[in-house]
């Protein structure tokens, strides 16, 4: 929180925090959000984010986002919409930081294929993962494993879609048909996120910050990569009524500028929009505390009917002239491709793996051994990903 704001009674406070699995003294100059905030921008995974695929992999030009400046775009959102409800801004911004951490090199085409590699092994999950790297891979410190970050920054790291579970353990939503990953379960049986209820108001509006930067943010790269053009997206509703303001207020604009114009004012729309239905809702469900939130029925953040129809539009049109636009297949079939050729050759040949991830691994079941190569698949970055499949074998794509 800013000097001088008041935090609303159902904001997550870092005085009344369920604490840390491994007890640490307070900081004497840091809240126990802001101290999460620290230790997630000083992990290796966060920096890794820098060479890791949005939607361009990294040699396709340094104007597109990788999945660092998405995340500081998200966080921007996070922090935005946090200030203006009166929630904890700290909190806000450490789940923004390190909600993406658990992608794997290339985007959704790496996880894709990490999760047909672990098929046999409870698939691969990049929610799961980031609890993963967050409890157990950040090596740092001399007293326990991961970052040891809040009760909440966890909580709201795994939930920030809606509860998990119902009360009786039952998997719900996406996780109906395979389970609940198994990264989170072994998670819980040391510290219980109670992944039956929602995540904190905090949570909630960080994952309405993640989908407002990629709705802005991939306009802005299509049509960067003329993917599609201006005329495009002002056939799809929202993006069409703002340019057409654009267009009245200054006619004689040049693209570049009505295309800034144009995500800028998306934001704010957005932002706008959730703060509104995110307060008609609080206003409805009257909690006295973060608790009253975690346990209401239905999450308390959102997009209005209206804005939410419109956001499904614009994802819509992302998905059919971005996401599968040959192009994009093309590169992200060949991305898929190298990491399946390299989980394929460390669990034929573990010495090809670095010392350091060779050790123990004899001693671990086939279902531990495969989750120990994913985890090293998981954490490159694109160029090292690539730089391994040239080591290993004799052709590897060029990726553009």
């Amino acid at each position: 929180m800013q000097a001088g704001m008041v935090r609303a009674v159902y904001a997550c406070d870092p005085e009344r925090s369920r604490g840390r699995l491994h007890a640490e003294p307070a900081s004497q100059s840091r809240s126990a959000f802001r101290r999460d905030c620290d230790r997630i921008i000083h992990s290796t995974a966060f920096r890794r984010l820098k060479h890791k695929t949005q939607v361009f992999v990294f040699d396709e030009g340094d104007h597109y986002r990788t999945r660092l400046t998405h995340t500081l775009e998200v966080t921007q959102v996070a922090r935005a919409l946090a200030r203006r409800l009166h929630l904890d801004e700290d909190l806000a911004e450490a789940l923004a930081l390190a909600h993406d951490l658990g992608h794997p090199p290339f985007g959704h085409a790496g996880e894709r294929a990490l999760d047909a590699c672990l098929a046999a092994f409870g698939g691969f999950d990049h929610n799961g993962q980031t609890l993963r790297i967050v409890t157990a891979l950040e090596r740092r410190y001399p007293n326990f494993d991961g970052l040891n970050l809040t009760w909440e920054t966890l909580e709201g790291l795994v939930k920030h879609n809606g509860p998990l579970t119902d009360r009786s353990g039952a998997p719900l939503g996406r996780y109906c048909e395979r389970g609940v990953p198994t990264t989170i379960l072994d998670y819980t049986k040391l510290q219980d996120l109670q992944l039956w209820t929602f995540a904190g108001v905090e949570a909630q509006i960080a994952a309405f910050a993640d989908d407002i930067a990629y709705d802005a943010h991939d306009i802005d790269d299509g049509l960067r990569a003329e993917l599609f053009h201006i005329d495009d997206i002002a056939a799809v509703p929202l993006p069409g009524k703002i340019i057409g303001e654009i267009g009245t207020a200054y006619p004689a604009l040049d693209n570049h500028r009505i295309v800034h114009e144009l995500i800028r004012r998306l934001i704010g729309l957005l932002i706008d929009d959730v703060v509104a239905e995110t307060g008609r809702r609080l206003a409805a469900l009257n909690p006295r505390s973060a608790d009253d939130v975690r346990r209401a029925s239905s999450p308390v953040a959102g997009f209005s009917a209206a804005v939410a129809e419109a956001d499904r539009a614009i994802k819509s049109f992302l998905k059919t002239r971005m996401y599968r636009h040959a192009r994009v297949m093309r590169v992200m079939d060949e991305a898929a491709g190298v990491l399946r050729d390299l989980f394929a050759r460390y669990s034929a040949h573990p010495s090809d793996l670095p010392a350091e991830w060779q050790e123990g691994l004899s001693g671990l079941d086939e279902a531990g051994r495969a989750r120990r190569i994913a985890d090293f698949i998981a954490g490159m970055t694109d160029r090292y990903a690539l730089a391994e499949h040239g080591r290993l074998f004799d052709s590897t794509p060029e990726l553009r």
